[in-house]
């Protein structure tokens, strides 16, 4: 079976009833063939004599992945097919009412439109979206049950149309005092293609995300109103979203309301384990804060209680603690806040210690090469070019780095300084010998086509004539 522990078995992203009962399946067989990993899953989670028939299996597997038993998996697994959206990419219907409610909201698979047409009619979701309060309400006294009526291309209810809307509204804040007084759900959201991290209302209003989508004109006042309303503050998809850019709009009402404290929470009733718990919401944000280098969020978080020796979960980061990542990034502001907070500095070794140093600019000047650190430490260029600048790509150099040497994902420190266009940078790697050929194992792209993606031709174009 697995070649991983049994206890830390989680649900893919998109989990399907068809694999698990296949997964069931493999593991009588394995079973009846004496396999003695499949002997040892049976024994851990359903001791006891007996042949292993296909429900005995199923059960395994259920228990396997922390549930009592295979009916209780299978219901969760129903319930998440139901709450996922599919969030295609706009279609080629002809009805103008829904290609305006996929141009009018935030889908985070398609880039907003502009300018947005009205639509022939209107619906009850696309009065949401426009913020026609009065007309809105007219329709629910005609049919109250509108209020939580699935539609659209997204089969959402109006609150979400509303709170994902970034067209025009007429009068959003009485659109959403409406809509909650007639009885929607403030926690009101969907899978976004079936990933177990819920896109809510209030996800919604606050925007942002990889692509930097913008936050509701009123984000800071619908996300009160929601919270007011009863809205969870454990936003897990609104703190990731919210943690490219520096803004801390959204970090008051949240943090005002319990944030990063436990709480009744529909989605984890819904979503079990898959759903982090609010201290590790709380502890990742901090965590993307220090690696990022928001140094006032930092402060914020700690001032709210945030442990600073918080461990997150996700996978780019590792395990490491905010001020472990701080000083691996060169975020020296950010760690010293941390330590001045207690967090405990003793997990580094000298290879972190020295690239800190040098990605932070503070290395000594003339530092010797350090044998074996690019291998033992790879990212480090990629880092210098999303984090900093020329003097630390300079410093990592000096170190015995290699101007084309590949991190993560075999991503270069080209690829990172074209895709946010920094031509200076790009300039400086390429007249030292940077490939311009080398492909990321992601997307087997070149530097011109991370430029190219990001919007920035005229540098895609500089990097593609300067080839190898």
């Amino acid at each position: 079976m697995p070649d991983h522990d049994p206890t830390h078995w989680r649900l893919p992203d998109h989990p399907s009833l068809e694999w698990l009962k296949r997964r069931a399946k493999r593991l009588r067989r394995l079973v009846d063939d004496g396999d003695p990993q499949a002997l040892s899953l049976v024994e851990r989670y359903d001791p006891g004599a007996g042949p292993v028939t296909l429900s005995r299996a199923q059960r395994v597997v259920a228990r396997a992945h922390g549930y009592a038993g295979w009916s209780r998996l299978v219901a969760d697994v129903r319930q998440r097919e139901a709450l996922s959206r599919p969030m295609a990419p706009t279609s080629d219907a002809d009805d103008d009412v829904e290609a305006f409610l996929r141009a009018a909201v935030l889908s985070y698979t398609e880039p907003l439109a502009e300018p947005v047409p009205e639509p022939s009619r209107t619906t009850v979701h696309t009065l949401a979206a426009l913020g026609r309060a009065d007309e809105l309400a007219a329709v629910l006294d005609a049919d109250p049950s509108l209020v939580r009526a699935e539609g659209g291309p997204h089969a959402w209810v109006p609150l979400l149309y509303l709170c994902y809307s970034r067209v025009p509204q007429a009068d959003a804040v009485g659109t959403l005092r409406l809509l909650l007084d007639r009885g929607a759900d403030p926690d009101a959201g969907f899978l976004w293609q079936g990933m177990p991290s819920p896109f809510t209302a209030l996800t919604g209003v606050l925007g942002g995300g990889e692509r930097g989508e913008p936050p509701h004109p009123q984000a800071v006042w619908l996300a009160t109103m929601l919270l007011d309303a009863g809205a969870d503050p454990n936003d897990n998809q609104a703190f990731y979203n919210r943690a490219f850019e520096p803004d801390d709009s959204h970090l008051p009402p949240l943090l005002s309301h319990g944030a990063g404290h436990e709480r009744p929470s529909p989605w984890r009733d819904r979503l079990g384990r898959a759903y982090p718990s609010p201290a590790q919401m709380v502890g990742e944000h901090l965590r993307s804060a220090a690696a990022a280098g928001f140094a006032q969020r930092v402060s914020l978080l700690l001032a709210a209680g945030v442990s600073p020796d918080t461990r997150g979960y996700h996978p780019v980061l590792g395990d490491a603690t905010a001020y472990e990542v701080a000083v691996t990034r060169g975020q020296t502001e950010c760690a010293a806040l941390l330590a001045d907070a207690g967090a405990d500095t003793s997990g580094l070794d000298e290879d972190d210690l020295t690239l800190g140093r040098a990605l932070a600019g503070t290395a000594e000047p003339g530092h010797p090469a350090v044998d074996g650190l690019p291998d033992r430490r790879p990212d480090a260029m990629r880092l210098a070019a999303e984090l900093h600048g020329v003097a630390a790509l300079e410093a990592l150099v000096a170190l015995g780095y290699d101007i084309s040497t590949p991190g993560r994902w075999r991503t270069t420190a080209l690829h990172e300084a074209a895709l946010r266009g920094n031509e200076e940078m790009c300039r400086w790697l390429l007249e030292r010998g940077a490939s311009t050929t080398a492909r990321d194992e992601r997307f087997d792209a070149t530097p011109a086509g991370w430029a190219d993606h990001a919007g920035h031709a005229e540098l895609a174009e500089l990097l593609e004539t300067d080839v190898d």
